[in-house]
């Protein structure tokens, strides 16, 4: 059985590395150092953004951070322990977060990338409805030698 419990500045390391992997996961651009990472989700959680860490018999195996701003739950990062991964958990922690951590009165939001099709499978399969696409275009760089 999942239960949770919101984070403290302690967990701090453990949610940084989560996020690492997280980010490589994703494969997001951008990149971090293991002190960079922890500086950041440090400031995070002295913010704006709680963090909900959840275990199975004990171990800590997910985590969500999200910031509430009175009209919306703004969910920033999402992720579970890789080999915990196909089992539910994911799932479960989403109705708990519904169930007793987020008021039933905001809306919820959540970005994935466009190339993640495993998250925006799961965003959709937990309920999340597609809203908006964001596109951009990097500034040209020249290439080496040119």
């Amino acid at each position: 059985m999942l239960s949770h419990r919101m984070a403290e500045p302690s967990d701090v390391p453990l949610l940084a590395d989560w996020n690492a992997q997280l980010i490589a996961d994703e494969g997001h651009r951008h990149q971090l150092n293991p002190e960079q990472l922890r500086k950041r989700m440090s400031g995070w959680l002295s913010s704006i953004y709680r963090a909900a860490i959840f275990s199975e018999s004990d171990a800590a195996v997910a985590y969500a951070l999200f910031t509430d701003n009175q009209k919306e739950i703004h969910l920033r990062h999402f992720f579970v322990v890789r080999d915990h991964r196909r089992r539910g958990i994911g799932r479960q922690a989403i109705q708990l977060l519904r169930d007793e951590v987020w008021p039933s009165d905001r809306r919820r939001v959540v970005d994935a990338l466009a190339g993640n099709r495993q998250a925006i499978d799961f965003w959709r399969a937990v309920g999340f409805i597609d809203y908006s696409i964001t596109f951009e275009m990097l500034p040209e760089r020249e290439e080496p030698g040119e």
